[in-house]
């Protein structure tokens, strides 16, 4: 006799407004310091304010949100120093990411990553900040995935998360009329099995743009 499986947990309230606004302060959706209030999210939310907070505190210590003595909740505005500071990290971790990926980069992964950044060249034509940082990650997440390493993954998606806010004023100054011409070395590295020339490809690509911010 089959048993029925079991379904789904119902995400609890803190988890669906934590998942909820880390998704848009991720993919740019929240101006750096931009002020919010529990009550505000909890009623975007539908929640109370204590799931609210749960939330909130979550991303307190992940870097996404800063909050004062007084309680007041914003995104960061970043330094030039963090912004230095986050755009090394990517190097080291997504350099590493990508390599680990090399041997695991079959044709149907290749594939995948055309795909996306055909999707990534959609949201520069269309001007479409939020969609083009959301399809950017996805490129980078989909290659680092074969990596097999979870927890190194992990790390990059947090510095990704504190750089979300900034990634919009960064889109805006680089005014792109076409997809990053760095993907394509990627795609390239990868079918060739180049690993010298992958690493280059992803160092320069996750910190050309942010060296900009800097300036």
């Amino acid at each position: 006799m089959l048993m029925n499986p079991r379904p789904d947990p119902v995400p609890s309230a803190h988890d669906r407004v934590y998942r909820g606004l880390r998704g848009r302060i991720m993919h740019g959706q929240i101006a750096p310091g931009q002020a919010m209030t529990l009550r505000g999210l909890g009623a975007e939310f539908g929640v109370s304010m204590t799931p609210a907070r749960e939330a909130v505190r979550r991303l307190v210590a992940e870097g996404a949100l800063t909050i004062t003595a007084s309680g007041r909740v914003s995104t960061p505005e970043l330094s030039n120093d963090r912004i230095e500071e986050l755009a090394a990290l990517r190097s080291l971790l997504e350099v590493e990411l990508a390599s680990r990926a090399l041997p695991r980069a079959h044709i149907a992964l290749i594939e995948r990553l055309q795909t996306i950044n055909s999707g990534v060249g959609a949201m520069v034509a269309r001007h479409d900040a939020v969609g083009y940082i959301r399809a950017n990650l996805e490129f980078h997440r989909a290659l680092y995935l074969r990596a097999q390493a979870p927890a190194m993954l992990a790390m990059a998606e947090t510095v990704w998360l504190q750089m979300g806010p900034t990634m919009c004023a960064l889109y805006a100054r680089l005014r792109r009329r076409e997809p990053p011409q760095y993907h394509r070395l990627i795609i390239a590295a990868l079918k060739a099995g180049d690993e010298p020339g992958l690493r280059l490809a992803v160092r320069s690509d996750v910190t050309q743009g942010l060296k900009m911010l800097a300036r």
